[in-house]
């Protein structure tokens, strides 16, 4: 187990570090960061959304319990980190991206390890917690921009419009319609979807580290701190707990829990940077919990699975 996490989280502490020394030794000019973020929001990431969501296969898996633990701990945590909001002393945008540190989680380490553990079986359970994850999180974070981020509180019509108009949410819910109907992705365009898709996962980490501030990192510890208390605890939790009341057991409530326990995604600070929410501090907390997560993620796995 332990093994299987450090093989999924080493790639992206190199990628985040890669990305900080492209930033700082110039090997790349400041004007290539921005469009990269523009093109992973509105191009790679989109791509990866849809054709995991459309292409998954779900057949032998509990999916209704499954969507349900899922759904409903993730609404349970954020709902609980609205509340504490006016204890944890931190500005609008500063808290989007606490609240993203919270509830969003790396698709990468999850599909990476539940496949890892459980085979073919693994990659069905990965794609559930996609499909259940995925727009869940992306509509409860836009709903947290429209509400403190940089731009200020929006109007319902304007939280409508950003949330109709939010590439994430389109491409989940255009890859869910397609998984739904049963017609498939053409082959020629599969493979172009999963390539773009592919390409997100690197970019967007050299973003991250790009976005680094060393020197701000003291001011970090608390929302940290705070968003890893959320997600590597509150969150499995809640969970664990959702997963007795469903009756769900075995290999799929292992999935599930673990999904939940996983570090924040890169696309958080992409998300963060479009949507304006504290960058810098995003690509703090998404750091600081990937190096986090080699202790947290066995730890958790290793406490809940006699509960299971």
């Amino acid at each position: 187990m332990t093994a299987l996490l450090l093989l999924a989280l080493v790639p992206i502490a190199i990628l985040i570090g890669m990305g900080t020394w492209l930033r700082y030794s110039g090997f790349l000019q400041d004007a290539f960061w921005p469009q990269a973020e523009r093109l992973g929001y509105y191009v790679l990431l989109p791509s990866l959304f849809f054709h995991s969501l459309a292409t998954a296969q779900l057949s032998e898996v509990p999916v209704q319990d499954m969507f349900l633990a899922l759904v409903l701990s993730s609404v349970a945590v954020a709902g609980l980190l609205v509340a504490i909001r006016p204890v944890i002393g931190l500005d609008g945008p500063a808290f989007t991206s606490f609240f993203q540190g919270g509830v969003r989680f790396n698709n990468y380490v999850g599909v990476s390890v539940v496949a890892g553990l459980f085979g073919a079986q693994g990659i069905a359970l990965a794609a559930v917690a996609n499909a259940a994850l995925v727009p869940t999180v992306n509509v409860l974070c836009v709903l947290i921009f429209a509400r403190y981020g940089s731009r200020g509180q929006l109007s319902l019509k304007a939280i409508g419009h950003q949330l109709v108009l939010n590439p994430l949410l389109v491409a989940c819910v255009l890859g869910i319609a397609v998984q739904a109907s049963g017609l498939g992705i053409p082959a020629g365009i599969d493979a172009v979807l999963k390539a773009l898709g592919q390409a997100s996962l690197p970019l967007g980490l050299l973003c991250v580290g790009a976005a680094l501030k060393l020197g701000s990192a003291a001011s970090w510890i608390k929302p940290i701190g705070l968003s890893s208390i959320a997600k590597f605890v509150l969150m499995p939790l809640a969970t664990l707990g959702l997963c007795h009341v469903f009756g769900l057991q075995g290999e799929a409530a292992i999935a599930a829990i673990l999904f939940q326990a996983l570090p924040t995604a890169s696309s958080s600070y992409i998300m963060a940077r479009q949507l304006g929410g504290d960058a810098p501090l995003m690509a703090g907390i998404i750091a600081g919990q990937t190096l986090l997560a080699v202790i947290a993620l066995p730890l958790v796995v290793m406490s809940i699975t006699p509960w299971i």
